[in-house]
């Protein structure tokens, strides 16, 4: 019998209220949704009602809820080996790592695990200036990389503001966005190269000696989903090369077959080639689908072999653990046995693109629609000749909780966050289930907008 069996969603609120300390939030105003339980692309909450789970919770679940062979795999791994110190080699962990290596782009094939992104972009980080000898990290305004100390330093969005004590060696710049140019470009060639020229004067100003990498997030996720123009991280990547910088590439969210592609970094591939070719390149989230927590980073070559001889002075206790990665064995396998990725693919070009650009035809909050693969972002805004927002940047508004509120009403849980609505359902959903979320956003939308 499960020691929860008593536990109703009234208890299970009162205990969370009493005792739960919750992330990213003012404790007491918050009235969190129960979830009950959870199957494929849906979630049931604390009254019984149904949701099409659009945001793959934190964009995680790439394989959808209770995935039966995932579930397997832990339950098998558990009644062998349930943990090991991560000194030891295990036979979950080893595979893991050749399945992920498989996939990465180019030669990177040594991969060293964590317990989630923002450790893996610590780790990341730790080990270009280590490589390098050099301190300075640049990464983007509109970027998240994790909350732990380095990494929400790195990070460029408004959660890094309260954290910020001035940490030594980050520098932030912007990064391509036409919607919203910093750089007054009116097409994505121009936007391109206007922000390939900001980045090298950046670099310039600051001294590129002194700069050990470039952090990028390969689609942003949480600060927007905007796919960076053909020939961005092209241009990123040989401006590194010519000053001897790391490029690390995060893809915590884009990775995985989120957009479409093992790895983001793929979708600015030319004729002959599979894309951009990181130093470093860190994961977590769809490696697993979330099922028990792990990241990584995927190391190159050259990177590797500085620390041959030389002391890696880092590592987790749980670096590894043998029941996350019988779960990325399990989450990688079948996605390789089910064409997961391709399907995403086709999603987002068949049904996604197309339809949300129809429903943007029909509602004026609808500045935009950015995405690719099942990772899309609708800009929302209360002028769209002005483009000014529906909610300010770094808040909500009562527009977006009312938006929010008319979704869960109909029976779909989308992503949100600042004044833009992300549709991020796992990589499994159906056609008609995608559909489905887009005819119920419609819906809410005509319930709450004020006619146009």
């Amino acid at each position: 019998m499960s020691d929860l069996v008593d536990l109703t969603p009234e208890r299970t609120h009162e205990l969370d209220r009493r005792h739960v300390f919750h992330s990213w939030s003012a404790q007491g105003s918050l009235d969190p949704m129960v979830i009950t339980k959870a199957e494929g692309t849906h979630i049931w909450d604390q009254a019984g009602r149904r949701m099409l789970d659009f945001t793959s919770q934190l964009v995680f679940t790439n394989l959808g809820h209770q995935h039966p062979r995932i579930v397997s795999a832990i339950q098998e791994q558990a009644a062998t080996l349930c943990t090991v110190a991560p000194q030891h080699a295990n036979a979950a962990r080893s595979e893991a790592a050749r399945l992920i290596a498989s996939h990465t782009p180019g030669d990177l094939d040594r991969v060293f695990f964590t317990n989630g992104g923002a450790d893996a972009n610590e780790h990341a980080i730790r080990m270009a200036r280590l490589h390098t000898g050099r301190t300075k990290v640049l990464s983007t305004y509109r970027s998240y990389h994790g909350g732990t100390h380095l990494a929400v330093n790195v990070t460029g969005d408004p959660r890094r503001w309260p954290n910020d004590q001035g940490s030594s060696g980050t520098v932030h710049f912007f990064g391509p966005f036409l919607y919203r140019s910093a750089f007054h470009a009116t097409t994505e060639s121009e936007e391109c190269d206007r922000a390939l020229a900001h980045l090298e004067q950046v670099v310039a100003l600051e001294g590129p000696q002194t700069i050990a990498a470039v952090i990028l997030e390969s689609i942003p996720g949480t600060a927007g989903i905007m796919v960076p123009p053909p020939g961005y991280l092209r241009g990123v990547r040989e401006l590194c090369d010519r000053h001897g910088i790391m490029l690390i590439l995060d893809e915590v969210m884009s990775g995985f077959g989120r957009a479409g592609r093992w790895f983001a970094a793929e979708l600015d591939g030319t004729d002959g080639d599979s894309g951009v070719v990181p130093d470093l390149l860190t994961f977590a989230k769809g490696v697993n689908s979330g099922y028990v927590p792990l990241g990584g980073v995927a190391i190159s070559p050259a990177i590797a072999a500085t620390f041959a001889d030389r002391v890696y002075p880092g590592g987790l206790t749980y670096s590894g653990h043998p029941l996350a990665c019988a779960a990325a064995v399990a989450t990688i396998r079948t996605m390789e046995d089910d064409r997961v990725v391709e399907h995403a693919a086709a999603l987002g070009e068949e049904v996604f693109a197309p339809r949300l650009e129809e429903l943007a035809t029909r509602h004026p909050w609808i500045g935009e629609v950015r995405g690719t693969g099942a990772f899309w972002a609708l800009e929302l805004v209360a002028d769209r000749t002005t483009r000014e927002p529906l909610a300010p940047y770094g808040s909500s508004s009562p527009e977006i909780g009312a938006l929010v509120a008319a979704c869960k009403e109909r029976g779909l849980l989308p992503f949100t966050n600042f004044n833009r609505i992300h549709l991020v359902p796992p990589l499994t959903s159906s056609a008609s289930e995608v559909v489905e979320a887009i005819e119920i956003l419609d819906d809410a939308l005509t319930a709450v907008a004020p006619p146009s």
